[in-house]
């Protein structure tokens, strides 16, 4: 027989879950708030509902997309802010989702905490809830993992995923790209979620900036500009296909635009870049030259301003731009689609 006054359990272990259950009623009134048309039941079930209303599709096609917010959530520590990087973890997965030409439906989140911190959660589920807000699609799930040992208390990871829907004969997939085809460049709102590893390096290791340093070219302090969300393109997407010949779009996260524009272009085209044809934010230009970052690094690791490229023909690129600025949008001819040529190393060429 055990011995009752040396009898261990999951709490003292390091995993509370009575606070868990707690918290999972947090999230069920944060939730409620990205309401949906298909919606089932509430948070709390072993998987979310959802009713797929298929009566406006000929034949439907479901989009998918997962992904997480990297280590920009080394800044939401030091800040020791967490109401924001929801909305990067949101945006990261419906703007892949909404470049295939498909309306995100639903959305699932993972949190993983060494302890879990019911006040630091709490406000990662509101960023999440306010992305899907942004996009348009519901919370409908997702998973909160304490894990002790395996993460330091005060820090956590981000995963999402999300799931949309398109017609299958409106699917956005670059078939349509011809040579001669305009490259409209749309505005980011700064890093987005990527290249954080290297922004971390230039501006702690080698500037040894701190993360309330106020820096002139950016006219904020330093971590208010690298917290700054992901933009989410969802809105932006739905209203451009709507209506205009859009044959390609491309989402710029890791890689740049050297490596994602490429994949949305036939194998027969490349993309040729102008130089100076937008305007780079000063976020970018600080990180070059703080860090002495060669141009071709600067374009395969970051935006550099640009976080979103569609594909039109030429007679319509100016249609499109003016539409993007209806919406507020900065939009920008950045480059034109060209023949691939049998020797090109590259695909993407910067004139």
């Amino acid at each position: 027989m055990s011995n009752s006054k040396n009898s261990l359990t999951y709490a003292g272990a390091g995993v509370d879950v009575e606070k868990a259950n707690v918290f999972v009623d947090a999230i069920k009134k944060i939730a409620s708030k990205t309401p949906r048309t298909g919606v089932m039941g509430e948070i709390g079930g072993f998987g979310g509902l959802f009713s797929l209303n298929v009566a406006d599709y000929k034949r439907p096609v479901l989009v998918s997309s997962t992904d997480g917010v990297g280590t920009k959530l080394k800044i939401a520590f030091m800040m020791d802010k967490h109401d924001t990087v929801g909305i990067d973890l949101v945006a990261m997965c419906v703007n892949d989702v909404a470049v295939q030409g498909a309306k995100p439906l639903f959305f699932l989140d993972y949190l993983a905490m060494g302890e879990l911190n019911p006040e630091v959660a709490e406000q990662i589920v509101k960023g999440v809830a306010e992305g899907c807000c942004r996009a348009q699609c519901a919370l409908i799930g997702g998973e909160t993992a304490e894990m002790p040992g395996l993460y330091n208390n005060s820090e956590y990871d981000l995963a999402g995923f999300s799931v949309g829907i398109v017609d299958n004969d409106k699917i956005v997939d670059g078939s349509e790209i011809r040579v001669g085809h305009k490259l409209i460049g749309i505005a980011s709102s700064g890093l987005h979620s990527n290249g954080y590893s290297l922004v971390r390096k230039i501006c702690f290791d080698v500037l040894n900036l701190k993360i309330d340093s106020y820096v002139p070219e950016f006219e904020k302090t330093l971590g208010e500009e690298l917290i700054t969300p992901t933009k989410i393109y969802t809105e932006i997407i739905l209203h451009l296909i709507k209506d205009l010949p859009i044959h390609g779009l491309a989402h710029i996260t890791g890689g740049g635009i050297d490596d994602n524009i490429v994949r949305v272009l036939p194998a027969s085209c490349s993309a040729e870049i102008k130089v100076g044809s937008w305007e780079i934010p000063a976020v970018f230009k600080f990180l070059k030259k703080a860090g002495n970052v060669e141009a071709s690094e600067m374009t395969r690791t970051f935006n550099n301003g640009i976080g979103m490229i569609a594909v039109v023909p030429d007679a319509a690129a100016q249609d499109v731009v003016e539409r993007l600025a209806g919406m507020n949008e900065k939009a920008y001819v950045i480059g034109e689609v060209v023949q691939t040529k049998k020797s090109a190393e590259k695909r993407v060429i910067w004139v």
